[in-house]
């Protein structure tokens, strides 16, 4: 069964760093691209990083680019999101997410992250 399971989320202060994991299993994951949204109130949802299947390609959020790096480790079938200079508005739900072409799109439960003095 395709899983991806996040973790890394936490209360940090702004100005401070958080690198969240997504672990992925029960599908070929160097064949999808992966991604992490942000999940706001309202239903708000965010487009943070994206990064294909070889990680030779790598888009980010307009808020966050130059503080984020989005990265993945094929072997260890693991994807990464390296958060720099936090911020209250980057407080939400970071859901992991995994795309390929003619393929459902899965996605994981998200970690939590609060940005707040």
């Amino acid at each position: 069964q395709a899983q991806l399971v996040e973790s890394g989320g936490g209360l940090v202060q702004p100005g401070g760093s958080l690198r969240l994991s997504c672990q992925a299993s029960g599908f070929d994951f160097s064949s999808y691209g992966i991604g992490w949204d942000r999940l706001g109130p309202g239903d708000r949802r965010a487009m943070v990083a994206r990064i294909d299947s070889t990680g030779g390609r790598k888009d980010y959020g307009s808020s966050v680019k130059g503080r984020f790096t989005i990265a993945r480790d094929n072997d260890k079938m693991t994807a990464f999101l390296e958060m720099l200079e936090l911020k209250p508005e980057d407080t939400g739900v970071y859901v992991c997410g995994a795309f390929r072409a003619l393929h459902n799109n899965i996605w994981g439960q998200g970690t939590e992250v609060t940005v707040q003095s």
